[in-house]
């Protein structure tokens, strides 16, 4: 008989599987294993049917674990931005020197030609012209790049720092001060310059660019309020020179470390035979009015008060400035911005009449100072809200132009405001001479209506 066909010996049955169990092969058997849940911290399970890719599910889990670690205070987040904050370390050295120079060319020259006019003059000219070239040095800087203009054109500036050093020094010709003082108006703008990229790094992001914006005029005012004490200390302890020369050095060093941080700088935008200048920009005009008569505030409030009650009190106005500036930036920013620069500049003339009220009604120091320093709080908010509109109006290859130019109306402001101030002074004394920032901020309040007024709701 043939022999019966081998039977083969029949494979144990399957386990049951569930949606959760994976198949694989090991040392040529079929083996079953439970998937890992994602709550175990292992790989996700397939959302459409299909393993997923490793990479999706780290890039997954290294966002939630970022989105954890995220800061809730909006200042910490601004700052965890990839490069800001090294940056920002730059500007901040680069921007001290901005409340420095002024006070210190004034006590060094003051000093050695016994000539407080003499010393004004030199000032007033070197202010004068950095309103005429700090408007194309920003340009400039829109059309190559911060770093390949900013440096070179600290460098000039730092050089005319020393010249004017040793013009007084050396007890050179009067002429020489004004050429040597007028040489530092080539100084860029480095707050613009940190702004631009602020908005460079959050574009798209209102939330992000309203806290930059008040970060940066809180900067703004600590750095006015710190520089002149700084100043008038090294020119005392040390010697007269002494001020200019920190000065220069830390601008220069400020500006090389900024001008080192290339990854988070905007791209050059080279101009075509299209490009129009900002001024030319809708709105850009009547943003610039109101920038100068705001400009005006600070400097009639600056002249009345050294008058009234000497200069160290105007450190109580700075930090009202400084401290409302942080607190606005951590609110949400507003929907109608032009609504809210009318808001702004209602509460700054109503404000600025309170160190009238109180130079008129009691000669207490304390209760001016405190009136000072309400004054302040709504000069920050004044000037976030009318920075962001300036953003807004210039195009975007123009941001450190367009923002120049806004300071450059604010001194311009600055100027005119001091000289109000001081005639009113010497006139009605400075009880009345409290008068003039008041005024100058219904001014301002008066051109931002008009200017709403011709422009359709946002």
């Amino acid at each position: 008989m043939p022999n019966p066909p081998a039977t083969r010996p029949r494979p144990a049955a399957l386990p049951a599987l569930s949606p959760t169990t994976l198949l694989a092969v090991t040392g040529g058997q079929l083996v079953a294993a439970p998937r890992t849940s994602p709550e175990s911290g292992g790989p996700a399970a397939p959302e459409s049917g299909g393993p997923a890719a490793p990479k999706d599910v780290r890039r997954r889990a290294a966002g939630q674990r970022a989105a954890r670690r995220a800061p809730t205070n909006p200042y910490l987040r601004l700052l965890a931005t990839p490069g800001a904050r090294a940056f920002t370390a730059g500007n901040l050295i680069a921007r001290l020197p901005m409340g420095m120079l002024g006070v210190s060319a004034i006590i060094m020259i003051a000093g050695s030609r016994d000539s407080y006019a003499l010393a004004g003059a030199v000032t007033a000219t070197g202010l004068a012209a950095t309103a005429v070239v700090a408007p194309f040095t920003a340009r400039l800087v829109d059309r190559f790049g911060q770093a390949r203009i900013a440096v070179p054109a600290t460098a000039l500036a730092v050089l005319g720092s020393l010249a004017l050093v040793l013009c007084v020094h050396y007890d050179a010709p009067a002429w020489t001060l004004f050429a040597a003082y007028a040489a530092t108006a080539t100084t860029p703008n480095t707050g613009g310059m940190s702004r631009a990229r602020w908005a460079h790094l959050h574009r798209g992001d209102p939330a992000a660019l309203h806290t930059a914006n008040s970060f940066e005029q809180a900067a703004d005012e600590l750095c006015f309020m710190l520089g002149p004490v700084v100043a008038a200390t090294l020119c005392g302890a040390l010697f007269p020179e002494a001020g200019t020369l920190v000065g220069a050095f830390l601008l220069m060093t400020g500006v090389l470390v900024f001008a080192a941080q290339r990854t988070t700088e905007p791209p050059p935008t080279p101009r075509n035979r299209t490009a129009v200048s900002p001024l030319r920009s809708p709105g850009m005009p009547a943003l610039l009015a109101v920038f100068l008569a705001t400009g005006a505030v600070f400097g009639a409030l600056e002249v009345v008060s050294i008058a009234h009650a000497g200069g160290a009190i105007l450190a109580l106005q700075a930090a009202g400035s400084c401290a409302a500036g942080l607190l606005y930036g951590s609110l949400r920013p507003a929907r109608n911005v032009h609504r809210r620069l009318l808001l702004c500049l209602t509460a700054m003339t109503a404000l600025m009449s309170l160190p009238l009220l109180a130079a008129s009604s009691t000669a207490s120091l304390p209760v001016l100072a405190l009136c000072l320093l309400l004054a302040g709080a709504a000069t920050a908010p004044t000037m976030v809200t009318g920075m962001t509109l300036v953003q807004r109006a210039t195009p975007p290859g123009q941001l450190n132009e367009g923002m120049t130019l806004s300071v450059t109306a604010l001194l311009g402001g600055v100027a005119a405001g001091a000289a109000g101030g001081g005639w009113l002074v010497e006139h009605t004394g400075t009880v009345f001479g409290y008068a003039a920032p008041m005024s100058a901020a219904a001014l301002a309040l008066a051109v931002a209506a008009a200017g709403a007024f011709r422009r359709r709701p946002e």
